[in-house]
């Protein structure tokens, strides 16, 4: 286990695009900054999100356009205002719309402010980030501008010198399209500038930032076009076969996601080059990292392409052993967080307790059933992460709304706690546990109900799109959650 992960810990989790603001989502701006001095003053000294990746039309941070590269979305606008890179007049109607890339135009502008006026040490930052990120920088913009002169088609449909990357075909297009390439790469560089700035401003402040790999990468990515080699596809670059998980909580008919499988046996030939380069660069993001559906890394659930649901699948190993020790000896002691919900076998616990990964515990798991259920906090040990819910889950005081009676009266019985709400009891029970981090949904720290939940899993709409408001956090719901995090030995 990494030393981050070795003290008790009180985290949130909020995404960044939930944070308030001025546009349609939030960004890194001076509200991220102003979060995590709330995070500081409540004694919170982890700051969980979901992935920062570039979503494709539906918004979800797991199904993004590369496995490297930062939704612009995100980015700052007042932050190229102030460099002077842009100048307010140049604000447009568009530039409000509801789109992810809607703040592109005016990132278009302040890479031309950039180019005219920029600093040396800025232009010398700029090339140096290009040299540096060009493993996956390259690839991404290139696929980013060959996407938009296709009109947003997935790869696949290209044609076909694009498609099958032939090298005259490609090259031709990097002369062509390098306004658009370079307005891609400036975007990242943006990106990745005003996120590390944040992160050290986190860092300096206590409060260390948390991030999310999801295990599979959308088929419509760069990562895919440009590696195909990693994933399972056929010789014309299709899926026979597709990611997603059996029945379970939150499905009858499970979940068919859709992205492709990785071709393990090239991925142990080439020692898991392209999955070490990703850990790499989410490591340089954050200090804590999660990754979703830790058991596929043992055995994914492989459903034929061709299926309508997940219901007919099949179980097939993954060299997770392999993959985790080269990660170990090429980067050491990650802080590595195993998402080992679900369905899972003594398989997956071995591989996750071989390497002292942390699991995670779900108390809106836990009560309706046995003495047993290893959601129960009597069934803890230190080495664990405890959540109220996550973004899959209904907000606590929406799941005390929907439980039936023999739940809450289990629940109630459990958690000793008369005097105070369900909600507010389960909070406390997180806290109070054994478990090293406990984190917090910020929908459960403002009493929110099920209008205010961030994704309903096997849903493609209305996802994604809750965002807090200040307003909501009163003073007394501050200053209590602070006492808590004192109160539980958490600060």
């Amino acid at each position: 286990m990494n030393n981050l992960l070795n003290k008790r810990r009180t985290g949130v989790l909020l995404h960044i695009t939930s944070l308030p603001g001025t546009y349609k989502q939030g960004d890194f701006g001076q509200e991220a900054y102003n979060f995590v001095n709330f995070l500081h003053d409540a004694g919170v000294t982890v700051w969980q999100t979901l992935p920062l990746g570039m979503p494709h039309a539906d918004g979800s941070p797991y199904q993004c356009l590369s496995a490297h590269a930062g939704n612009p979305a995100l980015i700052d606008i007042e932050y190229l205002v102030k460099h002077e890179w842009l100048k307010p007049s140049e604000h447009c109607e568009a530039c409000q719309g509801t789109l992810a890339f809607n703040k592109t135009c005016l990132i278009e502008k302040a890479l031309k402010g950039f180019l005219a006026s920029a600093s040396q040490s800025d232009n010398d930052d700029y090339a140096q980030f290009c040299q540096d990120k060009a493993f996956w920088l390259d690839d991404f913009a290139l696929f980013m501008a060959l996407r938009n002169v296709f009109n947003q088609q997935s790869w696949r449909l290209w044609p076909e010198p694009f498609k099958e990357r032939h090298t005259t075909a490609l090259c031709e297009a990097r002369v062509r399209l390098a306004s658009h390439i370079e307005q891609y790469k400036f975007e990242q560089y943006i990106f990745f500038r005003q996120w590390m700035a944040l992160k050290h401003y986190a860092n300096d402040h206590n409060v260390l930032l948390f991030g999310d790999i999801p295990i599979f990468v959308s088929y419509d990515s760069a990562d895919v076009w440009a590696n195909r080699k990693v994933f399972k596809l056929n010789k014309t670059g299709e899926m026979s076969v597709v990611a997603g998980v059996p029945p379970d909580y939150f499905s009858e008919t499970g979940q068919r996601w859709g992205n492709p499988h990785y071709d393990w046996k090239y991925l142990t030939q080439t020692g898991f080059l392209w999955w070490i380069e990703r850990m790499e660069t989410q490591l340089e993001q954050f200090d804590i990292l999660r990754i979703d559906h830790f058991r596929g890394l043992e055995a994914a659930w492989e459903i034929p392409e061709n299926e309508a649901t997940a219901q007919n699948g099949c179980w097939i190993k993954a060299p997770g052993k392999a993959l985790l020790n080269a990660i170990k000896a090429k980067l050491g002691a990650i802080p590595l967080v195993a998402e080992d919900l679900g369905i899972i076998t003594d398989d997956v616990v071995a591989l996750r307790d071989d390497f002292n990964l942390p699991g995670m515990k779900i108390l809106q798991f836990a009560f309706g059933s046995g003495s047993n259920n290893p959601y129960l906090p009597i069934h803890y040990e230190k080495n664990c992460v405890v959540y109220t819910g996550t973004h899959d889950n209904d907000t606590t005081l929406g799941w005390t709304h929907a439980i039936n009676d023999y739940e809450r009266n289990h629940a109630q019985d459990y958690l000793g706690h008369p005097s105070i709400p369900l909600h507010s009891a389960l909070i406390q029970s997180a806290l109070g546990s054994v478990a090293n981090l406990a984190i917090i949904p910020m929908q459960d720290i403002l009493e929110l109900d099920t209008e205010s939940r961030m994704n309903i899993p096997g849903t493609m709409v209305d996802n994604w799109k809750w965002r807090f408001q200040w307003n909501q956090l009163s003073h007394d719901k501050a200053t209590h959650f602070a006492h808590l995090v004192t109160l539980y030995d958490r600060h």
